[in-house]
């Protein structure tokens, strides 16, 4: 595997020394070794082209997996509990499948791989969850829908991390941040379509939005199969279009890896690396569990919450005509949200070079708290719009800033672990609010899904204030990553 990634596809690329030559080497006490090739943009979007598709699918599964629960029988309490197969599952393969792709390399590279099969296993079950009716005769729908949401959110997983490393794998340092925002883009594009593909299909093209007894309405169904398939693409675009750097390749790279090569690493080796992960990662860790709090309980309860408080819709009632139009609705606004994110997400660079990583992160997360404290507010769906503007600054911020910050933190030759360690902050303070987010809503507020949306509120701003404490080496010493 010696192609660059600025080659063509299944082609060696001759001109690699020279274009070495041309960007520098850097001499170092360990030896001379070459500065990593710049990308163009269209580079760039081609090494990020699968999130789209995987994107696609968090979506469809974020924007409808509570309605097909409800629909099949789970009430508010039990939303959460179902949704905790996904963070559960998160936290657990997203470390193993770092430590295996910083030492695996095969013909297709070190990353590909994994996000290949991921992408595989996540379009099964994208296929399969909407029909999770045609199984209730062996055991009850509800619990075979959340069986297919953990195995479809472990397949997320699988491929998603790798994207993360890929990125810091193969851009150079000055370009990390671009890298990051132009992901964020790309899962925008694939949110926005995702989330309003069932509003779409059954308002505008005339597909049924009715649920069939014991099942889900077409548009819904049609919906996760197009996902299923716009992640094969995507996730094949990628594969195809991209060479990885060989090991030796990157031992040219890094001096760390000139003295470490390629060694092979123990599974022990995760826990410590966990002991022993960088500070700036430590300070991160606590402003991605109060982001991911907040994030967790918006996506179970928006759109029960959308259904009561703003549709008026009794808390029993999810079979009706008018839930499933709240449930698309909600599909309306999170794909609002998506497109915010990817438009801020190309201006966080400049952004960021003005007023710093830190600071615009935290302004990001202080947006997303009004836009969900707002909806308290809100008795016409149509105003939702405007609250998923704040909502969606807060997601194009929490989807590549703490990245880019977190990146030049790490040890080059453990890039893959340490990203898959860092989930851990993000599947945590899910597993927190599903096992006690849904108890809090009945016990306390009677079932009413809206306080969920303003706790989450609530959450985003002590993340805001948190990320104030965090060392961004690479800005502290006055060197901004664009």
């Amino acid at each position: 595997m010696n192609d660059s990634p600025n080659s063509k596809p299944g082609t060696h690329n001759p001109e690699r020394k020279t274009r070495n030559a041309e960007h520098g080497t850097r001499n170092t006490e360990h030896g001379t070794r070459n500065a990593k090739p710049r990308f163009s943009f269209m580079q760039i979007l081609s090494l990020s082209m699968g999130f789209l598709g995987i994107q696609f699918g968090y979506a469809l599964q974020n924007a409808n997996a509570s309605r097909i629960l409800q629909t099949f029988g789970a009430d508010i309490e039990q939303l959460s509990w179902f949704w905790l197969a996904a963070p559960i599952t998160g936290m657990i393969i997203q470390p193993i499948i770092g430590h295996y792709s910083d030492h695996t390399w095969t013909k297709l590279g070190r990353r590909r791989p994994f996000f290949l099969a991921g992408a595989i296993l996540a379009s099964i079950a994208l296929i399969l969850m909407p029909n999770a009716g045609v199984f209730a005769g062996l055991i009850p729908a509800m619990f075979v829908g959340a069986g297919f949401l953990m195995i479809m959110d472990a397949s997320f997983n699988v491929a998603m991390e790798p994207f993360r490393a890929l990125v810091a794998d193969m851009l150079p340092a000055d370009q990390s941040t671009l890298g990051f925002s132009v992901q964020t883009f790309l899962i925008g594009i694939g949110a926005v379509i995702g989330s309003w593909l069932p509003y779409v299909l059954g308002n505008w093209m005339g597909i049924s939005k009715v649920a069939p007894k014991g099942g889900m309405p077409d548009n819904v169904v049609f919906s996760f199969y197009i996902g299923a398939a716009v992640m094969i693409i995507t996730i094949l675009w990628t594969v195809i279009s991209t060479k990885e750097y060989s090991p030796e390749e990157l031992a040219g790279f890094n001096e760390e890896q000139i003295e470490q090569k390629v060694e092979k690493g123990k599974f022990s080796d995760i826990f410590k690396d966990i002991i022993a992960m960088p500070k700036t990662m430590k300070q991160l860790g606590l402003v991605q569990f109060f982001s991911w709090i907040a994030l967790f309980g918006m996506w179970v309860f928006t759109t029960p919450a959308v259904a009561q408080h703003v549709y008026g819709l009794a808390i029993a009632d999810t079979k009706s005509i008018s839930y499933q139009d709240a449930g698309n609705w909600v599909g309306i606004i999170f794909g609002v949200y998506n497109g915010v994110a990817m438009i801020y997400a190309l201006l966080l660079p400049a952004i960021a070079h003005k007023i710093g990583r830190k600071l615009t992160h935290s302004i990001s997360l202080l947006a997303g708290a009004i836009g969900l404290l707002s909806i308290y507010f809100i008795s016409n769906p149509t105003n939702l719009i405007f609250s998923m503007i704040g909502v969606g600054m807060a997601w194009g911020s929490i989807l590549s800033m703490p990245y880019a910050i977190l990146a030049p933190a790490l040890p080059v030759r453990k890039i893959g672990i340490y990203m898959g360690i860092f989930n851990i902050f993000i599947t945590i303070p899910q597993i927190v609010n599903g096992i006690f987010g849904g108890m809090i809503l009945k016990r306390f507020f009677e079932s009413q899904a809206i306080f969920a949306l303003i706790m989450s509120g609530c959450f985003l701003i002590i993340a805001a204030v948190c990320v104030l404490w965090v060392e961004d080496k690479v800005h502290d010493e006055k060197t901004v990553i664009l």
